[in-house]
């Protein structure tokens, strides 16, 4: 079995769990395990055979997308690491105020 690590952000859809455990010998068995076991979690991170266009997957601390994607194979003692892409930006269109323009760093007298 391969541990699977789950960031806050899909852990309701693990049952609040930190990591879990999922067996298969290449990314895909994995996941397919996975989504069999957790459905809610399955649902989010992988459909139709693929994984979710927005879910980065790390085997052993590397982007699966720089090996051979879904067919990436892992070993028992892989970690994986699920980490859904972010969306950043100000806040101020939620407080109202505008954004600041950035200013250049002062130079050191």
């Amino acid at each position: 079995m391969s541990t699977v690590r789950i960031p806050p952000v899909l852990r309701p859809e693990a049952g609040g769990a930190l990591q879990v455990e999922a067996a298969g010998s290449t990314v895909r068995e994995l996941m397919e395990d996975l989504a069999s076991r957790l459905p809610a979690l399955g649902e989010r991170v992988f459909s139709d055979g693929a994984i979710q266009p927005f879910v980065n997957v790390y085997v052993d601390g590397e982007d699966v997308r720089t090996r051979e994607g879904i067919e990436t194979p892992v070993r028992e003692s892989t970690t994986v690491i699920l980490l859904p892409a972010m969306a950043g930006g100000s806040l101020a269109p939620l407080t109202g105020s505008r954004s600041r323009a950035a200013e250049p760093p002062s130079a050191a007298a």
